[in-house]
């Protein structure tokens, strides 16, 4: 696997998230109280961006129709809302996060 560096650790602060590119893919890095976690920024629903939703407790929710997803497995928690409607949502694409030193690393297969 090859890994790319997203980051530096000071760039993200524990308990927030944020956007990065790794090839062609669109990656939320969440830091959870000093671990790092890489999941698909886009939502398994409509595409919506996940990194503009909230974080809380380990759980993203999407901001469109607030699906939720672990960000440290990338499994789908809450069905997407639409009015009364409930739809399924698919588990997001987790990604292997290694450090080095102070540099944030990414391995997608």
């Amino acid at each position: 696997m090859d890994y790319t560096k997203v980051a530096d650790k000071n760039e993200l602060m524990p308990n927030t998230m944020k956007l990065v590119i790794v090839g062609d893919k669109e990656v939320l890095l969440a830091n959870l109280g000093g671990a790092y976690y890489a999941i698909a920024n886009k939502c398994t629903h409509l595409g919506g961006s996940l990194v503009k939703g909230t974080l809380e407790g380990g759980i993203v929710t999407c901001p469109k129709h607030k699906a939720q997803f672990d960000v440290k497995t990338g499994e789908a928690l809450a069905e997407a809302k639409i009015g009364f409607i409930k739809m399924k949502v698919k588990d997001e694409a987790s990604y292997e996060v290694k450090i080095d030193g102070d540099n944030i690393l990414i391995g997608l297969p």
